[in-house]
């Protein structure tokens, strides 16, 4: 029975008929209706009105409208009147509308025949029910009609009722598991395929929403979801097994181990599925995919499995040489200018990344025997799509295996290079990609071994008579001339650059934009060597710059002024002589003649001026007034957000570049990250700018700051925006500095504009990674304006956000504990916790510079601030976490330095753990603690020495450890050897043997890594000299010994400047009064040390 009189029924109708007339006015004038007669004005009336439609109307497409019209129209927010919040319009009706209207929409779910409007009118309901579950509010009736409709004898019911499940899995969340397992045990075993298929999404999806520990009690379900597989592949149904595929995927990216007990059979179904050509390529494609998926997460598992590794190389080698089919001569390859053609839905890509996930997460080790067990077959196979698939494979798992590829690169190449000669064009062009892709993967091997190698087999192939293998070549030297040094490339220049120049000619634009960035990377990469071909090039580079050219060549003109401005800071302004005003000014005039939005010339030219800044320097200022104004304009851009709540315009804004959908609460975010890139190059511009013209900057700093860096800090929409702005804020300080002075009143007031903003995104920044480098725009800040900069105000806030900090800190380790322990024997540790660890880890290392800097500028006044964290210093000095012992060991080493005696009053919260640190299995906790004991020696007065005196023999421990002197510790070993010099140099009064402890001390040399611990050693070990200390002259062996530690530390460089040249007059010193010949000492020497005793003893 209606709720609504008839004339709304047909007011409704006719709004329906509207809204999907194909004639746009019409359609504009309903929206205009719906909007404000009924949104705006009676939004309950029409919502029962649409459940009503769904309930009466004739036709199926009205019915199935009014559901898809009433789920978007419920989702509509609207602020509640007196609070400051937002509610669905479904949800700020009365409870008697609401009662009604989901009585009549579970009625619609249960009474329509039509599969189809079915499932609308099932997302209407689950979007309710998502409302409801959201606001914690119940719908008691709604679970009981899914339950009786998953139990009903017509398919279309149960389907419809997974359905449901599958969107809001929250509703079933807190049923007793028995139900639940019920069931789903039903659903997977029904007699409709249909059904099984959404019994297969909703288990997916409700597994995916309850707790880890919840989770293993629906292992039982595994055998009764596998045994859905085999009869779809049978039918040769790949529409229901690409369904079911795809459950099984986000069910393992769960919880592969699940799987564990028919884990084989799993693999020996999938390979089936993938080597099947009569399936569908996307069926295959999910086969592989749920395969790489148990590669990603269990990649033990996968490892112990007996054919896994060899079956899935295969297959994907199978599926890399199913490419250009009906091209066998690559003729229409050749002739295709699209080379960003998506491809990335096509076979022979999925295996080749599947190639690569197996590389990178099974190993080398595992990866290897099976796939070089088919290559060099591959290789000289008389199919050409078997040598192709060859070479991509060495691209796709060089990264993965480079610790074991890099062994046998001769091996590998000599596979590789006879391809740049081969018959077919497609394999020349895999050769040219596997030695770009190796270039990059083996870096510094490459150049250093292979260069001729290379480059004698590569240049060669840009003469090739295809187009598209010229430029891949060209793109594979690019990676290849990155990694390498001048004295690599200067050989190989003449030969590179004569046919690169060729290349500028080519009938096709695009081999011509390869060509210069090509010239442009060895431009960068060979620095002063390229001045040589200057006057060939920058000529032909400005012609083209010179020249009107229409809208097809603006990409070429961009990468000619990449190219000029690259040669440019290559060669440097004394070579370009004129040229450098005259580039400057051409530049200006390109960017004057700018007038479309997307004309590529935009993005490279704000490159090209910074570049042009690095090489004038300060006499870029004057082009700064033609710079600035376009480059503020996109620094100072608000993100375009649209909210989107309709299909068609979702599927509108997907059809446009650069825009990013964000699902949020049944609605979408369309946010436009085209203008949010754009805004974050812009601010790292600015950076460039203000760091290499410092206080020729200032004019521009203040609104900068105002407008750009301060406000960008709480930027949400993009992090890599806050990021830059971080970055941005002390470098913009400093310019101020360098133009006024420290201390003068314009960096004073530009400082309390933002040490507010900066302390207050201390405790406002969500991202972790991102909260690091606030507390670095902090640190790096306080250093620039210097001394005392910090009011009693500014370190309490500081404080107060660290504590805010490190709470929400514990709060994650807890948790990653939690999860740690809930994790199954064989699963791997995601790499988003990896990556969590590593960006804590990062926050601390930050928060401690931030203590550091602070500390170094405030000195005792910070104490009564710092003294309010002693609680989290206590519990992570002690933690088993070593990252926490190491931070707090780190800031009680900065209360030592620069607070002096004062720092006594901690002692009690200081000393053990000092003791214990020394002590520690960790070598950077032993480092910052042998660190401490020597600035507590050093700085902390008479109240310290006795400490200091007896923490004498654990220094000495350190130093004999069997690893002392191994790469991780011996940081730790130099800094102890330190730290015994600062005792014996400032309180050897309490050690009551002092000449015994110098003796053993000589034998802590040398200093040979630690650029800070060196001249502490080498100081005091020159006035032991000075002094004619017997344990330096006990006998010509000893004072060998002490010259050639010096020696060694002088060729290390961890001895600079002046304090190089008092410790070499030392070692003169300590020769002549030894009466050691140095031609004894050099014979005992390596040819490069003798170097530096030559440069320093001559």
């Amino acid at each position: 029975m209606s709720l609504l009189p008839l004339e709304v029924h047909t007011a409704l109708a006719d709004l329906l008929q509207g809204l999907s007339s194909p004639d746009n006015n019409t359609r504009t004038s309903a929206e205009e209706q719906l909007n404000n007669e009924w949104i705006a004005a009676r939004p309950d009336v029409l919502l029962m009105g649409l459940v009503e439609q769904i309930q009466v109307a004739q036709e199926p497409s009205t019915r199935s409208f009014a559901a898809v019209l009433f789920r978007r129209m419920s989702t509509k927010t609207r602020k509640i009147p007196d609070k400051d919040e937002s509610r669905e319009l479904f949800l700020l009706l009365q409870i008697a509308q609401k009662v009604a209207i989901r009585q009549k929409l579970l009625e619609c779910f249960q009474s329509e025949a039509l599969p189809p409007v079915r499932h609308k009118i099932g997302d209407a309901v689950a979007e309710v029910a998502r409302q409801y579950s959201d606001h914690g509010e119940n719908w008691p009736e709604l679970l009981q009609v899914l339950f009786h409709a998953s139990q009903s004898q017509d398919p279309g019911q149960r389907e419809g009722a997974f359905r449901v499940f599958t969107t809001t899995p929250g509703i079933i969340e807190k049923q007793h598991e028995e139900t639940v397992l019920a069931a789903f045990t039903k659903g997977f075993k029904d007699s409709d395929v249909s059904v099984r298929i959404a019994a297969m999404e909703a288990f997916s999806s409700f597994f995916a929403s309850i707790q880890k520990k919840a989770q293993k009690k629906y292992y039982s379900l595994v055998p009764e979801i596998l045994n859905i597989l085999p009869p779809l592949k049978e039918s040769g149904d790949s529409d229901n097994l690409t369904k079911a595929l795809i459950a099984l995927i986000e069910l393992a990216e769960e919880a592969p181990m699940m799987f564990k007990p028919l884990f084989h059979n799993l693999v020996q179904f999938s390979i089936t599925v993938i080597s099947d050509k009569d399936l569908g390529d996307l069926t295959r494609q999910n086969a592989l995919e749920l395969m790489g998926t148990f590669a990603d997460y269990a990649s033990a598992m996968c490892r112990k499995d007996p054919s896994y590794t060899s079956d899935m190389v295969t297959q994907c080698l199978s599926l890399m040489t199913d490419v250009g089919q009906d091209d066998d001569d690559a003729s229409e390859w050749n002739a295709s200018e699209d080379l960003d053609v998506e491809e990335s839905d096509l076979n022979h890509v999925a295996g080749e990344q599947c190639m690569d996930r197996l590389a990178n997460k099974l190993g080398g080790g595992v990866v290897l025997p099976p796939t070089f067990n088919w290559l060099p077959r591959m290789m000289t196979s008389a199919a050409w799509r078997d040598r192709h698939a060859a070479l991509m494979a060495i691209s796709a798992i060089s990264e993965g295996c480079r610790d074991l590829m890099i062994g046998e690169l001769d091996k590998v190449l000599d596979l590789v290079v006879p391809a740049l000669r081969d018959s077919h064009p497609r394999v020349r062009w895999a050769g040219c990609n596997a030695l770009g892709q190796m270039s990059t993967d083996f870096s510094g091997t490459m150049q250093e071994k292979y260069h001729n190698v290379v480059l004698t087999n590569i240049i060669p192939v840009l003469d090739a008579s295809e187009p598209r293998i010229q430029s891949h070549a060209a793109a594979a030297l690019v990676n290849f001339c990155e990694e390498a040094v001048k004295t690599t490339l200067e050989p190989y220049l003449d030969d590179l650059l004569s046919r690169l120049l060729q290349l500028l000619r080519s009938p096709k634009r695009y081999v011509q934009e390869q060509a210069l960035s090509t010239i442009a990377t060895i431009a960068d990469s060979a620095e002063t060597a390229f001045g040589k071909y200057y006057d060939t090039l920058m000529p032909l580079l400005f012609n083209v710059l010179r020249e009107e050219q229409s809208k097809e060549y603006r990409l070429l003109r961009a990468k000619a002024m990449e190219c000029a401005t690259l040669i440019a800071l290559a060669v440097g302004k004394q070579r370009m002589g004129v040229d450098a005003i005259n580039l400057v000014q051409i530049l200006g005039t390109i960017q004057r003649n700018i007038t479309d939005a997307d004309d590529p010339q935009s993005q490279y030219l704000l490159h090209c001026w910074g570049r042009m800044c690095r090489v004038l320097g300060p006499d870029f200022v004057p082009y700064l007034s033609g710079v600035m104004p376009p480059l503020m304009e996109l620094a100072s851009a608000k993100a375009d957000i649209q909210l989107l709540d309709d299909d068609e315009q979702i599927a509108k804004v997907q059809q446009e570049e650069g825009w990013e959908m964000v699902p949020l609460k049944g609605k979408v975010i369309g946010i436009k990250t085209s203008i949010l890139e754009d805004k974050h190059m812009a601010i790292e511009l600015i950076v460039i700018y203000a760091q290499q013209l410092e206080g020729a900057f200032e004019p521009y700093v203040t609104e900068i700051m105002e407008k750009v860096s301060l406000p960008s800090l709480a930027f949400f929409f993009h992090d890599p925006v806050r990021v830059a702005s971080a970055k941005s804020v002390p470098v913009l300080l400093n310019s101020m500095k360098k133009a006024h002075g420290e201390g003068s009143r314009m960096l004073g007031k530009l400082w309390e504009m933002a040490v507010e903003k900066v302390l207050e995104v201390l405790s406002a920044e969500p991202a972790i990674d991102t909260l690091a480098e606030m507390y670095q725009c902090f640190y790096e800040s306080v250093e620039v304006v210097g001394k005392n900069s910090l009011t009693r105000e500014h370190m309490a806030a500081f404080i107060e956000s660290v504590k805010s900090t490190l709470e929400d800190y514990q709060i994650r380790v807890s948790k990653r504990a939690e999860e740690q322990q809930e994790t199954e024997e064989g699963e791997e540790e995601s790499e988003e916790i990896l990556f969590a660890i590593e960006d804590d880890q990062t926050l601390l290392s930050d928060m401690n510079k931030a203590f550091h800097t602070i500390f170094k500028n405030q000195e005792t006044s910070f104490l009564p601030s710092w003294a309010r964290l002693i609680p989290f210093y206590d519990a992570f000095i002690t933690s088993p976490d070593s990252t926490q012992r190491q931070w707090a060991l780190c800031i009680m080493d900065d209360v030592l330095e620069f607070c002096g005696d004062q720092s006594w009053s901690y002692q009690g919260h200081i000393r053990q753990p000092l003791i214990d640190g020394m002590r520690d299995e960790i070598p950077a906790n032993r480092q910052a603690a042998c660190y401490g004991v020597g600035i507590a020696a050093q700085k902390g007065g008479v109240n310290w020495s006795s400490f200091a005196a007896e923490s004498l023999a654990m220094l000495f421990a350190v130093c004999r450890l069997k690893q002392a002197r191994e790469d991780d510790h011996v940081f730790a070993t130099e800094n102890a050897c330190a730290s015994i010099a600062k005792i014996l140099q400032a309180n050897s009064s309490k050690v009551p043997n002092v000449q015994e402890v110098v003796q053993h001390w000589l034998n802590t040399l040398p200093v040979v890594n630690d650029e800070e611990a060196a001249p502490y050693a080498y100081m005091f070990l020159a006035q032991l000299i000075d002094q004619r200390n017997p344990a330096v002259f006990a006998s010509p062996e000893t004072a060998r010994q002490c010259f050639v530690a010096i020696v060694l530390a002088l060729e290390a460089e961890t001895l600079q400047g002046t304090t190089a040249q008092r410790i070499a007059t030392a070692g003169k010193q300590l020769l002549q009064t030894a009466g050691i010949g140095i031609n004894q000492i050099l014979v005992t020497l390596s040819p490069e040390t003798q170097q530096t005793v030559a440069s320093y003893f001559a």
